[in-house]
């Protein structure tokens, strides 16, 4: 299967808690179906101190189901779906499917 979000991809969050923040995935878990992205998810834990690190309340991101997010469009910035297609050059690129312009450069 291909990877139609990848690391450093610019995604809109569709639903949930945080719907229509829009972050850089920093993280792919492609065996979950799920990523990391950057102020998206925020989750509260407690931590206990140890040797290294202090300890207190830490806030991190939490991964997302990547059903619940879509592509930025490059050209107008709004959620798009991502096809493929074969350039010029026989490579497999990705494009947008609402503008029809492509996502890999």
């Amino acid at each position: 299967m291909a990877a139609k979000i990848k690391k450093g991809d610019k995604v809109v969050v569709l639903t949930g808690r945080d719907k229509g923040s829009e972050g850089e995935v920093l993280k792919v878990y492609p065996a979950e179906n799920r990523i990391l992205v950057r102020g998206v998810n925020t989750v509260t834990r407690h931590q206990r101190p140890s040797q290294f690190d202090q300890g207190g309340i830490k806030h991190f991101e939490a991964p997302i189901h990547v059903s619940n997010v879509a592509h930025v469009d490059p050209r107008d910035g709004k959620p798009t779906r991502v096809g493929f297609k074969i350039d010029e050059n026989g490579r497999k690129i990705r494009f947008a499917k609402r503008s029809g312009e492509a996502i890999d450069v």
